[in-house]
């Protein structure tokens, strides 16, 4: 199963992809409240990076196959996510989206955006 939202920029982008994944994954039978959690959270930092260091049009894809999900995050700059030391201004996305997932990865686009996936592995 897939979805795929264009996101508006700035902080309503937010609030729209966390409404999309927990519904989605309802809907598609993620009823334990600890992975929609996971993957809503995922979602969410994934957005705020693509808000706040991405650039151009945003959009979220959500597949899930089996028992695995996957949240992308797509946008127009090339900048390669990188984990940094935390701070007052940000810097513990990446050690959540680490901690919570499978795996992550960063795919360049021909367009020169990127795509940041995610793989959580959940239960139906």
């Amino acid at each position: 199963m897939t979805a795929r939202l264009d996101l508006p920029v700035g902080a309503d982008a937010l609030a729209a992809a966390r409404q999309v994944v927990h519904s989605a994954l309802v809907a598609w039978g993620f009823e334990h409240l600890e992975d929609v959690a996971d993957a809503v959270l995922v979602a969410d930092e994934l957005v705020a990076n693509a808000v706040r260091h991405g650039g151009g049009c945003l959009s979220l894809h959500l597949h899930a196959h089996g028992d695995e999900v996957t949240v992308c995050a797509v946008d127009g700059s090339a900048v390669v996510p990188r984990q940094r030391e935390p701070d007052n201004d940000g810097g513990r996305g990446l050690r959540i989206i680490e901690a919570l997932s499978q795996a992550w990865g960063v795919e360049d686009l021909p367009d020169g955006g990127k795509r940041v996936w995610v793989r959580l592995v959940g239960s139906r």
